[in-house]
């Protein structure tokens, strides 16, 4: 079974803020900027979105207040995915990974076209230690845009992952296969290394 003890994946947040949150055995970092054009659009309404408000009550950990927000906002604006993103976040930052789940699978089936949604799931299924949900959900925002590099290095880190689950079967197995202790240990301190300093 693969070691998830390294914070490896990137969750896609509305605009760029700091929030670490554990999710299941595993610290996931947040925060990086969304590309979609759909996700920018402002609702055609009066009233201002909400999204700078959550994005600080995020930051500040009230991930509660924050979705208490957002599920008010879309009572009136039930087609604002750029809010169903942020609820999702809010959602699983509260601890809550399965209605996160629920958000964004609904978003990939309403917006299938936007990669945000795909990584921020695959995310949720890397945390769970579903490494091949995580990969295909990543494969798919690559589909619909292929230039999301967050989703590229999340996918790079999921087959790592998968890589050393493999490399420790094959020990298990036989043990003295040459060399391959020596990589799995090697690609373990890399996995363990944070992000920035590798």
């Amino acid at each position: 079974m693969p070691d998830f003890s390294a914070p490896l994946l990137h969750r896609t947040a509305a605009r760029p803020w700091p929030l670490r949150r554990a999710l299941a055995a595993a610290a996931w970092a947040l925060g990086v900027t969304l590309g979609s054009p759909a996700l920018h659009a402002q609702p055609a309404t009066a009233a201002a979105a909400p999204y700078a408000e959550v994005q600080r009550l995020l930051a500040d950990g009230d991930a509660v207040l924050a979705r208490q927000r957002l599920q008010q906002w879309l009572q009136d604006h039930p087609d604002d995915a750029q809010a169903r993103l942020l609820l999702g976040v809010a959602l699983a930052a509260a601890g809550d990974a399965a209605g996160a789940q629920r958000e964004y699978e609904t978003l990939t089936q309403r917006y299938p076209e936007l990669p945000e949604p795909y990584n921020n799931l695959a995310v949720l299924h890397a945390a769970a230690g579903r490494l091949q949900e995580a990969r295909a959900a990543l494969e798919a925002a690559i589909r619909f845009h292929p230039d999301y590099a967050t989703a590229h290095r999340n996918l790079g880190d999921v087959y790592a992952q998968l890589a050393l689950g493999h490399w420790q079967r094959a020990l298990a197995l036989q043990p003295d296969i040459p060399g391959l202790g020596r990589r799995a240990d090697a690609l373990r301190q890399l996995l363990a290394t944070p992000p920035a300093a590798r």
